[in-house]
């Protein structure tokens, strides 16, 4: 799942758009580049996520930079957002 968009699914933060940073057995590290950056992403149980399968060049490029571990950076994690909820407001 590293890599993916998803949305909260409650909480203060229902709907919110992230990308998920990092993964355990129970949960997931989200980060919006923004109020979570890259530096201190948050903490979701993956029951309260809900995973959007939408792909763009900016993502892919995020997905292989986590995978190979090179670092990424708060903008690059806001323009594929940007770029996910534009296409989902229309």
């Amino acid at each position: 799942m590293i890599g993916m968009f998803a949305t909260s699914k409650a909480g203060h933060d229902k709907d919110t758009v992230y990308i998920i940073v990092e993964e355990d057995s129970e949960y997931v590290y989200v980060a919006d580049g923004k109020y979570r950056t890259i530096e201190h992403p948050k903490k979701k149980n993956k029951k309260h996520i809900q995973i959007i399968k939408k792909n763009s060049d900016d993502i892919i490029n995020i997905k292989e930079k986590l995978v190979k571990k090179q670092p990424i950076y708060n903008e690059e994690i806001r323009k594929a957002i940007g770029g996910i909820v534009c296409q989902r407001q229309m």
